[in-house]
């Protein structure tokens, strides 16, 4: 199968059209928004892209990975608003060709065009790709690690009606560096998602063993491998104050209410159904069950 058609070419250009204009034209409004572009910001001025900074004080609830990349938008295109926005608006330039692609390789190139599309005419998902928050590179990093781990397991069952362009354990590199860059953006909490999308999958499938223990340690080893590289860096010129003021920090999340992640338990369904509309309502549909779709199809609808 041929990735890179005329039809991908042209989802990178109507994205480009889509997203870069006008990304400076509103302030910073969100409170992410504003600390992340001053942390960056924070980075260009001080030239230490080793640790973070706001105010000037260090900074130890977030990996940098995210505002490494405002910082080289603020020394590519100068400090402020269009900079701070720029990597996301950049991963949308990113995302719905690699949708149209993902489409057309699950199903055909009609499916492709219909998942970026129903993906760009979603409010949040646009507004995400115009704002300056982690959220959109997360999320495109830990469903990638889902994602391709799916390609290696299918690649490994040998399912003949999918064209694998890569070897299995290629698959599986690209799967846990993915997630590894994700923990790089926000932190563990990629890890735990994908983890529980394992152990679910695991559950439908009646505690079936559909990938070695042996895998999963090593996905997991490429996972961790890829954050640790920072760490350890930061832990040998700056001291284990980051590490563990980090890790406390990570606890504090995952056990409170801390940060706004408080309310009522379906705030996120309601959030999701709303804001991803069509998108999300695609989404409930594909959950009932069809009959004379391909195994892989079926396969796909139990993983998401």
């Amino acid at each position: 199968m041929k990735y890179f058609d005329r039809n991908t070419w042209l989802w990178i250009v109507l994205s480009a059209l889509f997203f870069l204009p006008f990304l400076g034209g509103v302030h910073l409004f969100d409170w992410d928004e504003i600390n992340f572009a001053e942390l960056a910001r924070e980075m260009v001025v001080t030239g230490d892209f080793l640790r973070m900074h706001i105010n000037y004080e260090v900074f130890t609830e977030k990996p940098p990975l995210f505002f490494w990349m405002q910082a080289l938008s603020m020394k590519a295109v100068g400090v402020g608003e269009y900079a701070a926005r720029l990597p996301n608006a950049i991963l949308g330039i990113i995302l719905l060709p690699f949708l149209y692609i993902s489409g057309k390789f699950l199903v055909d190139r009609k499916f492709g065009w219909f998942w970026a599309l129903s993906w760009m005419g979603s409010m949040l998902p646009f507004l995400y790709f115009k704002s300056g928050i982690i959220d959109p590179w997360f999320n495109f990093f830990t469903f990638n690690g889902i994602f391709f781990l799916i390609h290696y397991i299918w690649k490994k069952k040998n399912y003949r009606e999918l064209y694998f362009s890569k070897s299995a354990r290629a698959y599986l590199w690209i799967a846990g560096i993915s997630a590894g860059l994700a923990i790089l953006a926000k932190g563990p909490v990629a890890f735990l998602v994908i983890f529980l999308c394992l152990l679910v999958y695991w559950f439908i499938e009646r505690f079936h063993w559909y990938i070695p223990f042996t895998i999963v340690v090593y996905f997991s080893l490429i996972a961790l491998g890829v954050p640790f590289i920072w760490f350890g860096v930061d832990m040998i010129f700056n001291g284990p104050e980051f590490v563990l003021e980090f890790t406390l920090r990570q606890w504090e999340l995952l056990t409170t209410n801390d940060a706004g992640h408080g309310g009522f338990p379906g705030y996120h369904f309601v959030v999701l159904l709303l804001g991803c509309f069509p998108a999300s309502i695609f989404a409930i549909r594909g959950l009932g069950s069809f009959s004379g779709i391909p195994h892989h199809i079926k396969d796909f609808q139990r993983w998401m």
